[in-house]
């Protein structure tokens, strides 16, 4: 009888410590987030492809704290309510100990709550509304804000367009575009130009011929379309159709290759600004773009580039913190000091990064970079 506990309590021990083993040198799990499938559905793979190749990276070097990284992805469908079940799942089941992402102001201010209350550090990619931030310390950001994109939106307007009459068309319904039109038009009323137009549509509007006849009636010299890059193709067809002959101007939801395929000539001899140019011949962008380009037979657009920097920013403050609890993460994050493919990083006050912006100009069916605006 003892011989035969003993064998028994040998065999469970047995069974038991593999587990031991495997628990004790598990993966790091790392929750990433965009959309998908839903209006940013580009945005969505050029995202995730960049913390795929972020992570890819760090894991043949070994990792990060001696344990491989795993990714564990949602999509958030371009959706709130998808967006804040994801953020969830991502803490409760996956047990992610850090999240990247997601790309829409809109979801990301959804998902940050979640992520502020548990203490589980966030870097929003392309989330530009400043609201996103301001949840609470655990929210970080791989973006500039709106305020500075749509100051140097309104500069390049006034200043090198030499525009006076602008008219602003943007979705009601959705934080980036509304907010972006406001601050554009803020700036550009401030050094001296005249918003002639300021009309907002529904979210899911596919003519938007009314609010355009409204605005051309005025005049502009300059249309300013704050939406992503889906609208704001079929608003430029629906523009040159209605007469207008000026340049466009636009945000970084522009930064799609489905814009040019779907609008054509309609966007030629237009503008947005954005994050980084893949024409920039500085050292990191150029391997960052060879790299990329060889892995998914496509040159990274932005959203791919903030991915990319996102995981990079928070791996490397993991490495500094030397541990995987949320308190240590973020403090290490907030002392970073980091050149990344967008610019060099470091936080202010409210977890935005100061980094500069470029001009890009659709030109001869191809996005070109323009010029650098500084902070």
């Amino acid at each position: 009888m003892k011989k035969t506990y003993l064998f028994t309590l040998g065999l469970a021990v047995g069974a038991i410590l593999p587990f031991i083993g495997c628990n004790k040198n598990k993966d790091i799990v790392i929750g990433g987030v965009a959309p998908l499938t839903g209006e940013a559905a580009t945005f969505g793979t050029s995202t995730k492809q960049g913390y795929d190749l972020a992570v890819a990276e760090w894991n043949a070097k070994g990792g990060v704290l001696g344990k491989q990284i795993k990714l564990a992805f949602a999509d958030d469908k371009g959706d709130p309510a998808e967006g804040a079940t994801v953020y969830t799942k991502l803490i409760e089941q996956d047990k992610a100990i850090a999240i990247l992402g997601t790309v829409m102001s809109k979801v990301s201010l959804a998902g940050a709550p979640i992520c502020q209350a548990a203490k589980i550090p966030m870097i929003a990619t392309a989330s530009t509304n400043p609201k996103v931030t301001d949840v609470g310390p655990f929210i970080f950001r791989a973006c500039y804000i709106d305020p500075f994109q749509g100051t140097v939106g309104a500069k390049f307007a006034f200043d090198e367009l030499k525009a006076r009459k602008a008219a602003c068309l943007f979705d009601v319904g959705n934080d980036y575009p509304k907010g972006l039109s406001e601050f554009f038009k803020a700036k550009f009323t401030a050094l001296g130009g005249e918003v002639v137009g300021f009309e907002g549509h529904a979210t899911g509007t596919s003519d938007f011929k009314a609010q355009l006849t409204k605005v051309l009636a005025a005049k502009p010299d300059l249309l300013y379309i704050s939406d992503y890059y889906s609208d704001v193709a079929i608003m430029a067809k629906q523009a040159r159709e209605l007469g207008f002959k000026g340049p466009m101007l636009g945000g970084d939801g522009w930064d799609s290759p489905k814009l040019i395929e779907i609008a054509g000539s309609a966007v030629e001899g237009c503008f947005f600004t954005n994050h980084y140019a893949k024409e920039d011949k500085a050292p990191v962008v150029q391997e960052f773009v060879m790299k990329y380009t060889d892995k998914y037979k496509a040159a990274p657009d932005a959203l791919a580039a903030l991915a990319y920097d996102a995981a990079n920013i928070m791996l490397d403050a993991i490495t500094r913190a030397g541990a995987t609890d949320g308190a240590a993460i973020q403090a290490a994050l907030g002392k970073t000091d980091l050149r990344v493919v967008t610019g060099q990083v470091k936080f202010d006050e409210k977890r935005n990064p100061v980094k500069s912006a470029v001009i890009i100009e659709i030109k001869g069916g191809h996005e070109v970079y323009k010029t650098t605006i500084a902070p």
